[in-house]
């Protein structure tokens, strides 16, 4: 059993011994002349403002998701691609239901507006709302806020 995997235990040693001896080598070699312009924060060529501990909107880290998650879906469909016709129908069959789950999947998250990148603030409501049970009725879209407004009432 343990012969089997030999191989893999040695490719596994011989990767661990290449990378910390390029550590330890570039360690040895580099230069050591440390000064106040290497020392300071290097982003894209511009002088960084303000501190690095900023609030991102949590809609970048969503949408960067939700393409990793399609796009490596997405690359088992070339693999099946190349020898599904040796594969027969089961392999179809396996396959359709695999694009259907991530065809649903694609549905929820469109459903859900997680696509839509300007999202509407969400009304929180008051205590007072909820006692009351006031809560508010977003204003029906009339032709002055929809229409666009002529260039002319724009200058005068």
């Amino acid at each position: 059993m343990l012969g089997e995997y030999s191989h893999v235990f040695a490719f596994l040693i011989l990767g661990i011994v290449f990378v910390a001896g390029g550590l330890v080598t570039n360690m040895l070699i580099r230069p050591k002349k440390p000064n106040p312009l290497k020392l300071s924060v290097y982003e894209c060529g511009e002088d960084p403002i303000g501190t690095g501990w900023i609030k991102f909107n949590i809609r970048f880290y969503v949408v960067a998701l939700i393409f990793i998650l399609f796009d490596v879906e997405i690359v088992f469909l070339f693999p099946w691609a190349v020898v599904y016709k040796q594969m027969g129908w089961l392999a179809y069959g396996e396959m359709m239901a695999f694009l259907t789950i991530l065809i649903v999947g694609f549905a929820y998250v469109w459903a859900k507006g997680d696509l839509d990148w300007v999202r509407p603030k969400p009304y929180v409501a008051d205590l007072d709302d909820i006692v009351r049970k006031r809560m508010p009725v977003a204003p029906a879209p009339t032709p002055a806020n929809v229409m666009p407004v002529p260039v002319e009432e724009l200058v005068n």
